[in-house]
């Protein structure tokens, strides 16, 4: 038997041309997901600032970046690793995003009853985060890389923020970080896009 004859016999090398357009296909619709979800991610971050108060309001305000449990600002780093590897953190962040969304969500409810519209952004954006996640992971599977280990345990810390100023500086950290995720996210699965930036 030729190596020309074992290829083509070989299941495993079928199924992998087979895939390829699934695989571009998926691709495509996980970073358009990830598109629409920055331009979401930056209102959501504008809405949150209107309903804060000074001094998140005025002009320039850049409180000095705090750690979140659970989850840090992609690192300067992060754009020089492989693609699965990006991918495997970006996956990881999104994934840390929604209990912190939802703490902040709460935090809200009582800050700002009557704010239906933001609760209801910050809800979607937990449920969002989840979503793309999951395609995320999914791109990854169909790339033959693994997610990552076991699901991180919620973080804590971050629904014990105590005092109106720690719960709404905590609220502007996440939507900040969600913002930078989604981004990042957009930005690797941008390279991956047949014809996108290399």
């Amino acid at each position: 038997m030729s190596r020309r004859e074992g290829s083509l016999e070989d299941p495993q090398a079928d199924s992998s041309i087979a895939s390829l357009p699934h695989l571009e296909a998926k691709i495509r619709q996980t970073h358009s997901l990830a598109c629409l979800l920055t331009r979401y991610a930056e209102q959501l971050l504008q809405e949150y600032v209107q309903h804060q108060g000074d001094p998140f309001g005025l002009p320039g305000f850049s409180p000095p970046r705090q750690p979140v449990a659970g989850l840090s600002a992609p690192a300067p780093s992060h754009a020089g690793l492989p693609a699965p590897e990006r991918l495997r953190l970006d996956a990881a962040a999104l994934a840390a995003l929604p209990p912190l969304l939802d703490a902040v969500r709460r935090h809200q409810a009582e800050l700002n009853p009557r704010a239906p519209r933001l609760l209801r952004r910050l809800e979607d954006a937990a449920r969002q985060a989840r979503a793309l996640g999951a395609a995320v992971e999914t791109v990854l599977a169909a790339l033959g890389a693994s997610a990552r280990g076991p699901r991180p345990e919620p973080p804590a810390a971050a629904a014990a923020a105590a005092g109106a100023f720690a719960a709404k500086l905590l609220g502007f950290l996440v939507c900040g970080l969600y913002r930078e995720w989604v981004s990042r996210t957009e930005s690797d699965l941008g390279q991956l896009v047949p014809g996108g930036p290399a």
